[in-house]
């Protein structure tokens, strides 16, 4: 959270540092007006910036060509989709307005996201009122309708355990889903057709050790088919345990970013992060398509370079992603050298498996996003053909366990 701190100053009568006589109290709402004028002035200014950069291109097409855009390769006749399904704005805790989520995500090229008000925490209230729990959504359609941006209506159905925090996607009205009673919400919420998922079970303000576990109200609402998925990775952490909970009660596996401020300050994307992302595998680019897929569980969470998901759909993606450029013997040695090409906006880490040793490095090989690297094998006699495998380090299929990847490489 941004804090608003008074300038420092010399007291000259004593060569003190201390606070200017701003650090005396304020009236609390006029502390938290300011507060909010500071931070829509600086979403402004970003606004600005991105709308300059990126919306006459929206307007031609969704790829913007941005050095930042999240881009990763289709794969077997599914669309790879990036989306991300948990964002605030002023209209609940968030501190900036939905057209700012809206540039961001075309700035980072993303194809779908939703902004998910808290529907029972709106500390704003008093500043910006507003009887429409729709009103957020209404807003980023409104600043997307000239990109090929997908905006998905959704919520935030925020309660104490045992049900904890959920968002639901795809609902029709968010006005409904306001009630005294949790269940009645999450009722609701499938009426409307909406798909519901756990949010942060790893969440330290509800969970002090920082692991997530099922209560038995998760454990009903799931056998209902009321909570069909869990974010894994929520913000700046991921939960071993989560993972464990969507492959043992068969939940799709999410990421969000869960952004309440910025986003290029969040997760320093000037200096090369990105923000935390679900990978949808969809039949088509639609709101059905993706909805589809979500139910379907053909997700992959993406978060610090690290790909999580279960292995059926981690590894069509590696295919995809990862392929031998060329190869070849130099010279009269007996070196093979070999050009491992990545298309993908994720870096791969990958461990030798092989028989085969390196001449130039030892047993890791580091292929950045969208890079050729290029690898010197020690082949012994020079053969035509060899295979090489990898354990991929940075790909998770459960705690603990990393799929293996095998290239064919043909002289």
């Amino acid at each position: 959270m941004l804090q608003l701190k008074p300038p420092l100053i010399m007291n000259t009568s004593n060569n003190q540092i201390g606070r200017s006589p701003l650090s005396f109290p304020l009236d609390f709402k006029l502390f938290r007006y300011l507060r909010i004028v500071f931070i829509m002035v600086a979403s402004l200014i970003l606004g600005t910036t991105v709308a300059s950069t990126t919306v006459a291109s929206a307007q031609e097409g969704h790829s913007h060509g941005t050095s930042r855009a999240i881009e990763f390769p289709d794969v077997n006749g599914f669309f790879s989709l990036t989306c991300d399904f948990h964002m605030h704005s002023v209209f609940s805790d968030g501190d900036v307005w939905p057209n700012i989520r809206v540039q961001e995500a075309l700035k980072d090229n993303l194809d779908c996201i939703a902004v998910t008000e808290h529907l029972e925490y709106l500390p704003h209230k008093a500043d910006i009122p507003f009887p429409d729990r729709n009103r957020a959504f209404d807003l980023a359609v409104s600043s997307a309708a000239k990109s090929e941006l997908i905006v998905i209506r959704g919520s935030e159905i925020t309660r104490s355990l045992p049900f904890g925090h959920a968002n639901t996607i795809f609902i029709t009205d968010a006005n409904p889903l306001v009630t005294e009673n949790a269940v009645d919400a999450y009722a609701e919420a499938q009426r409307q057709g909406g798909f519901t998922f756990m949010n942060h079970p790893n969440w330290t303000s509800q969970r002090k050790d920082g692991v997530a576990r099922l209560e038995e109200m998760n454990l009903t609402l799931i056998g209902n088919g009321q909570v069909q998925g869990i974010e894994v990775v929520n913000d700046i952490t991921y939960s071993d345990e989560a993972l464990e909970i969507a492959l043992a009660h068969n939940l799709t596996i999410i990421g969000t970013s869960d952004i309440h401020g910025l986003v290029d300050w969040q997760y320093d994307v000037p200096g090369g992060g990105h923000r935390p992302v679900t990978i949808v595998f969809a039949k088509e680019r639609t709101q059905e398509g993706i909805r589809e897929a979500l139910v379907a569980r053909r997700t992959v969470a993406w978060f610090k370079s690290t790909l999580i998901g279960r292995e059926e759909h981690v590894m069509p993606l590696i295919e995809a992603s990862l392929s031998i450029k060329s190869a070849a013997y130099q010279g009269d040695t007996s070196i093979l050298h070999v050009q491992i090409e990545n298309t993908s906006e994720s870096e791969f880490t990958l461990s030798n498996t092989s028989i085969y040793r390196f001449h130039d490095r030892a047993d890791i090989v580091v292929i950045p996003a969208h890079h050729t690297v290029e690898v010197l094998v020690k082949t012994g006699p020079r053969i035509p053909d060899l295979e090489l495998s990898f354990d991929v380090l940075n790909v998770v299929t459960a705690p603990g366990q990393h799929p293996n990847y095998k290239m064919k490489v043909t002289i």
